[in-house]
């Protein structure tokens, strides 16, 4: 499950207000909660973002609320992979859950800038900088994780798993 696309880059403290603002947590419809994301950080990132792009973050990433809506947003609008120095634990969480790929990665954050190309290959935590080349090193998921992501989330997973078809 490999994952390429642009640098969107963000900082330190991105909390969950700021990637899908509290007046949106109404809306049930993932495509349409897609269309705020990271609105609080940067009001038009829905529309500038590609499939597949990729954020990159600094400390405590998805820090604030529980919400599930927070990593929701962020796949519904087409991230590929969010890449931080560290992040909150509920919503690392709530993003394995939802089928959302998330690394942590230090050195990754530290020398990507934004806009450079990125590949990532969770399989084996490798991150590669496409335009500098550089090659950063994150864990790679236990078997478990690997499945409810590679599955699309952890309710996918668990029927998959219920039909006798695992992956």
């Amino acid at each position: 499950m490999e994952v390429s696309g642009r640098v969107w880059k963000f900082g330190d403290n991105v909390d969950t207000d700021l990637i899908i603002p509290g007046q949106y947590l109404t809306i049930q419809d993932p495509i349409e909660l897609g269309k705020h994301c990271m609105e609080g950080a940067d009001r038009d990132f829905a529309s500038k973002i590609k499939p597949g792009d990729i954020v990159v973050a600094g400390h405590n990433f998805g820090c604030g609320s529980s919400r599930e809506h927070a990593p929701l947003a962020l796949k519904s609008c087409g991230v590929g992979a969010v890449i931080a120095a560290s992040f909150a634990r509920i919503f690392f969480r709530n993003a394995i859950n939802i089928g959302l790929l998330v690394l942590e990665c230090e050195e990754a954050y530290r020398r990507t800038n934004p806009q450079d190309e990125m590949l990532v290959q969770p399989e084996f935590g490798v991150i590669k900088n496409l335009t500098t080349g550089e090659e950063f090193r994150a864990a790679p998921y236990p078997p478990l994780v690997a499945g409810i992501v590679q599955a699309g989330g952890l309710v996918p997973y668990v029927r998959m798993r219920l039909q006798g078809q695992e992956k």
